[in-house]
């Protein structure tokens, strides 16, 4: 091109025009003494305030956001003794947007120029939407394994103390285990979908799906309940509740024999504030209320019940069968983590 320089003493201010253009970068100057500024057009645009030969920098600290004003003051001010160049992030409202800026320039009074010491500003908000976003997601996986390390040492607690020998409580805590893994995978976004809730429902069936295929037991479990969410919270609480039962009744309920069966159900309306499940055993061998506080496990699950859900689990040790109704709090069921 026959425009082009050959070298960079060439560039005259239209070449450096048009890269700092493409750069997307908006020129400042500021004088020390007057604190006037004189800004481009774009950095006009930048900030959102129209173009005046008048403008301070007090002018454009009011568009500063006011829990960044003080230290954006504090470091231009401490920029006079820098050696060297500087850069400071910091945030700006445009109307009701909140963009990121970062101001750079050359620090130290013995280059100022006029009393005017230069700068560029430039938008950041893009690298700075990405940094909350991975700090976000590292706050939620931080948190999310706290939470799994907390319940896999109570559900080994748990286990320890209801468990024969080491292989039978090998085979309670991979069982208890499982079932929380399998709740966590209904409620775990694709990539690239938007979170969603799980069904009540599909969480039941994938949680009492390992009995329903155990042989005899094949079609003898029926999940019906109202389409309803629950949150992943919920879920996980659900799950240690579900397993629970689920072991009770393949020791010593309708789980346990040929022709026992189980029918999980709720006739919830959608209005109500309450979501009630009821599980109900029949044709086990025949059963009787048991005595004394109970053991780990049921307290883990009224536990669980009340401070998790807002809700409350009983019992009636129907000659039959035992039929356990399980009150729940429609909003912390449907609550997410």
């Amino acid at each position: 091109m026959a425009d082009q320089p050959e070298n960079f003493s060439e560039w005259n201010e239209k070449h450096l025009r048009f890269a700092i253009e493409a750069a997307g970068v908006a020129l400042w100057a500021w004088n020390v003494d007057t604190d006037h500024l004189r800004l481009d057009q774009r950095a006009y645009e930048m900030w959102g305030v129209p173009p005046s030969k008048d403008v301070t920098f007090e002018d454009l600290s009011s568009h500063i956001h006011p829990a960044d004003r003080d230290r954006v003051r504090a470091a231009f001010n401490a920029s006079r003794a820098i050696i060297g160049s500087y850069e400071i992030d910091f945030r700006i409202l445009v109307g009701d947007e909140v963009r990121w800026v970062s101001a750079r320039g050359q620090g130290d009074d013995a280059n100022l120029i006029d009393r005017n010491t230069f700068g560029i500003f430039i938008d950041v908000s893009g690298r700075k939407q990405v940094e909350e976003g991975n700090e976000l997601l590292a706050g939620e996986m931080s948190h999310r394994v706290k939470n799994l390390l907390a319940i896999a040492s109570a559900l080994t607690t748990i286990t320890s103390k209801s468990s024969e020998s080491a292989e039978d409580m090998a085979r309670q805590l991979v069982n208890r285990l499982t079932a929380l893994g399998r709740a966590h995978d209904l409620v775990r976004p694709l990539p690239g979908h938007a979170k969603t809730d799980a069904l009540l429902g599909d969480l039941l069936s994938v949680l009492l799906a390992p009995y329903d295929d155990l042989g005899a037991f094949s079609g003898r479990i029926r999940v019906s309940v109202p389409r309803m969410g629950v949150g992943e919270a919920s879920a996980t609480t659900l799950a240690m509740i579900v397993h629970e039962l689920a072991t009770n009744s393949l020791k010593y309920g309708a789980l346990s024999s040929d022709a026992g069966t189980l029918d999980v159900s709720s006739s919830t309306g959608h209005d109500s504030e309450d979501v009630v499940v009821v599980w109900t055993e029949r044709g086990g061998p025949p059963i009787t209320e048991p005595t004394g506080p109970g053991g780990f496990g049921s307290k883990l699950i009224n536990r669980a019940m009340s401070a998790q859900l807002g809700g409350t689990i009983s019992c009636d040790w129907s000659p039959d069968g035992v039929i356990v109704t399980l009150r729940m709090k429609r909003k912390r069921l449907e609550i997410q983590s």
